[in-house]
């Protein structure tokens, strides 16, 4: 049965349909509200945002005109509870309503962790669109949505979650995964600030910041890390291959080094610039002269690697299944098992003594894939704890930062989080310290 014909026999069930809260009605969150408003059986019944005016805008987009945005907290439940809609411009406002899924489009690290970990010790489910948030501290938000019974997910549509259905493909018909990644559709230019795309990014109608931190890699990073921890994958050099690739080479270039590709091992995340995006991939790899004939003669190739390719992913449009996903299956499209990739704070220019780190697709820092365990051994900043960072010394462009570099704002809900994981990581017993 399909998730549609599900959620229509909950809503006929309970007489409602399923009740989402969304965090940001920008890009993200936009696509998101207008595409739940054509599932059956899900609605987005709240939106907070710091521009009120732009839930109200993304409501009127999804046909819904009816919307309160002033009252008490109680005010606001029992318009949602007639079938009302509400806006607000707190966050945190959501987790006290009468919710079922809470999603946060924000991208900011500290909003999405902020909601979350509230969220969940609320009774909610957790669907992210703020990967950035994810690569941070998902790890510990997984284990805390375990242990209190709810679901916390990063949301489909995005790349890592999308090549993890593949990943999870390839292992289920027996082949080996050499390497899972995505298409990049641009080289990268570390460099890139808000006012160095701000021409392309008003052209495209996107957030500077956004479109910023896709240029200068930040993104990719961010996504390939999400994709490595979520499906048990490594990275096996620092800043990945990133090689130029077409669709018709990539089981020849994804391959291991001793065969001629450019991996240093089997069983790793990676991207590729050139037409291969906006679409994901796996190499699978089988080494039976049976299967190999088999998939000769399918049109497949002559092996023993093989690509198995998905030309598009769909972001928002796609979304809402996550949130079908966690309420009816209560299973995650993809969560972190394990942490096995950081994304580190790279500086962007010469940074200062004194100066203060903006964050993600900013001015100051971008981010770069490397395995957790080198990140913790050289003492390096993640990207997503970057935010608000004092820097300490003189630090040349395209240092990697340390603690020694910058010191994080440790009074911040992510930096906390941040710290419980990593005892949760190192192996410590924490159960009395975060539930």
């Amino acid at each position: 049965m399909s998730y549609v014909d599900r959620l229509r026999a909950r809503e006929r069930e309970l007489g409602r349909p399923v009740r989402v809260g969304l965090v940001g009605a920008g890009q993200m969150g936009l696509g998101f509200v207008v595409q739940a408003s054509r599932i059956e059986g899900m609605e987005v019944a709240a939106i907070a945002d710091i521009a009120p005016e732009r839930g109200r805008a993304a409501f009127a987009e999804a046909g819904r005109s009816d919307v309160v945005d002033t009252g008490t907290r109680a005010e606001l439940a029992a318009a949602i509870e007639r079938g009302g809609v509400v806006v607000t411009d707190e966050a945190m406002l959501l987790t006290g309503l009468p919710l079922d899924v809470l999603v946060d489009a924000s991208g900011v690290p500290e909003v999405g962790a902020k909601l979350a970990f509230a969220g969940l010790l609320a009774g909610k489910d957790i669907a992210m669109l703020n990967v950035e948030c994810d690569v941070t501290v998902g790890l510990l938000l997984s284990s805390l949505a375990t242990r209190l019974g709810r679901v916390y997910t990063v949301c489909r549509g995005d790349e890592p979650v999308e090549c993890k259905a593949l990943v999870d493909y390839v292992r289920d018909i027996g082949f080996e995964v050499v390497c899972a990644g995505k298409g990049k559709n641009n080289p990268l230019d570390p460099a890139a600030t808000p006012a160095s795309v701000a021409a392309t990014a008003e052209a495209k109608g996107m957030n500077p910041h956004m479109l910023a931190s896709f240029v200068d890699g930040s993104k990719t990073m961010i996504e390939m890390a999400a994709l490595a921890n979520g499906a048990g994958l490594a990275v096996a050099t620092r800043g990945m291959t990133g090689p130029h690739c077409t669709v018709e080479a990539l089981s020849d270039t994804f391959r291991p080094a001793e065969d001629g590709g450019v991996l240093p091992r089997a069983g790793v995340v990676d991207y590729c610039t050139g037409p291969v995006a906006p679409g994901v991939f796996v190499i699978g790899r089988t080494d039976h002269p049976a299967v190999a004939a088999e998939m000769a003669y399918l049109g497949m190739g002559k092996g023993p690697y093989y690509t198995f390719y998905r030309p598009y992913h769909l972001a928002s449009v796609e979304a809402p299944l996550s949130v079908a996903e966690a309420v009816l299956d209560r299973t995650p499209s993809l969560a972190p098992t394990a942490w096995n990739a950081e994304v580190l704070a790279v500086a962007k220019r010469d940074l200062r003594e004194g100066e203060a780190l903006d964050g993600i697709g900013g001015d100051t820092v971008y981010g770069i894939t490397d395995s957790a365990s080198a990140a913790a051994a050289g003492g390096h900043v993640p990207l997503g704890l970057a935010s608000g960072a004092k820097v300490l010394r003189d630090v040349a462009a395209g240092t990697v930062l340390t603690s020694a570099d910058v010191a994080v704002d440790e009074t911040t809900t992510i930096a906390t989080l941040r710290r419980l994981q990593d005892r949760l990581v190192e192996g410590e017993e924490v159960t009395g310290a975060w539930i």
